[in-house]
């Protein structure tokens, strides 16, 4: 058995153990537990800060780029976010115990579909040691233990994090072993918790395509995961054009790194010039790289480049877009449907009945009317925070939060009845 494995393993046993107590633990300890947690992050604010000063030591020697080093920074202001985070999570409803539904059967037998946890969830993420809180408080409100396995570049400040969350928790009447944290940085250990399926119910990771295909591939326990964002807008004949104008440059131009900024613009070939013309313009300033068909050539001239199939499956993730002009409302939904992935699409479009095809064909985890994809967000959909999205059909879709980290069990009344 290599070191990886034994490591994964003893901590599987631990989660195990705490997720049983957990699973049970009233909704008042849960809630009291993370409002301690926060004032534990606050009042050992130069703690974390001092460990993540090693982190950020150890980047810089090791040639990460700025915006690595960014997302890895931790300062006051944002550990008073992390901590905001945990006192939002204990104002959200506890979905563990909820009555989904209740029926009684013609022979008298009562049954009820109740939500109740995972288990135990493995969380596995890049960069951010934020990430660390918002799992643990996620997990932890849901009635799921975690085991969470952070970025080598973010080790000694994950660890002091998850120290202090699971320290504090057991304080306030939380199992002890419920957030626990890797504490190696072994990679070998990533491929271990994708096949401990006797301890983990899910593995969600965050993080880029190399690092979720690599976990994918070699799982035997569920992954919950989005590959990529290949998202689109769909510009509609009976659009309103100075709506369309502004949803498309917020989709791309916002925060191009994000999973839910558009790729990939649709425009219907009725409303192709008077649309392009402008939006084209504006785009150019915004130094966007466009990547058009023949139409979007004509009128973009030679600062258009040539747009490929290749670039329609691409998750560019910065300023570039690929344009194209379709005759119809069909043709757009085939496109998205072939080349895209499934997360996020956007209908401008004034006609109801085109938003409704729209919404009922495009097979994504969110479909939009008249709005940017930027929405595809946890705290945005009013779910607080969120534990990541997903493109999968089982067991959720889109934004992760609360209620995607339970499911659910059968709970059936009788007074002796027995079956024919």
């Amino acid at each position: 058995m290599s070191n990886a494995t034994q490591i994964v393993e003893q901590l599987g046993k631990w989660a195990v153990k705490a997720a049983h107590e957990l699973a049970v633990c009233p909704t008042e300890t849960k809630n009291k537990a993370l409002r301690a947690m926060a004032d534990a992050l606050e009042k050992r604010i130069s703690e974390i800060i001092a460990s993540n000063d090693r982190d950020m030591v150890a980047g810089k020697e090791g040639g990460l780029s700025e915006a690595m080093l960014d997302r890895l920074k931790l300062n006051e202001k944002r550990v008073s976010a992390m901590a905001r985070g945990l006192r939002e999570v204990a104002t959200l409803a506890d979905p563990v115990g909820e009555m989904i539904k209740e029926w009684t059967r013609p022979n008298g037998l009562r049954i009820r579909k109740v939500r109740v946890p995972l288990g135990v969830v493995g969380i596995i993420f890049e960069s951010r040691p934020n990430v660390t809180a918002d799992a643990a408080s996620l997990c932890l409100k849901a009635g799921n233990a975690c085991i969470l396995r952070g970025g080598s570049e973010a080790i000694h400040s994950n660890i002091a994090i998850s120290k202090i969350l699971n320290e504090t928790a057991a304080q306030n009447g939380i199992p002890e072993n419920a957030v626990q944290m890797v504490e190696v940085t072994d990679r070998e250990v990533v491929k271990a918790m994708a096949r401990a399926d006797q301890y983990l119910a899910c593995i969600i990771p965050r993080g880029g395509y190399g690092l979720i295909r690599a976990i994918q591939d070699g799982a035997t326990v569920p992954v919950v995961k989005h590959l990529e964002g290949i998202c689109h807008v769909y510009v509609d004949k009976d659009a309103d054009l100075a709506m369309a104008h502004k949803v498309t440059i917020n989709a791309k131009c916002q925060r191009p790194g994000v999973c839910n900024a558009i790729e990939t613009l649709l425009v219907h070939r009725s409303v192709a010039e008077k649309f392009l013309n402008p939006l084209l313009k504006d785009l150019i300033e915004k130094k966007v790289q466009v990547h058009g068909d023949d139409t979007v050539r004509k009128l973009g001239g030679s600062a258009i480049v040539p747009v490929t199939d290749k670039d329609f499956k691409t998750e560019w993730l910065d300023l570039i877009m690929s344009i194209r002009v379709v005759d119809s409302l069909e043709q757009a939904i085939d496109h998205i449907n072939s080349f895209g992935s499934h997360h996020s699409d956007s209908i401008i479009t004034r006609d109801a009945k085109s938003a409704t095809a729209f919404l009922n064909e495009v097979d994504s985890a969110t479909v939009y009317h008249n709005a940017s994809t930027r929405f595809t967000d946890g705290g945005e959909f009013g779910l607080g925070a969120e534990i990541g999205i997903s493109t999968d059909r089982l067991h959720a879709r889109g934004p992760m939060a609360l209620e995607e980290l339970t499911t659910y069990k059968y709970q059936i009344f009788g007074d002796g009845q027995i079956r024919e």
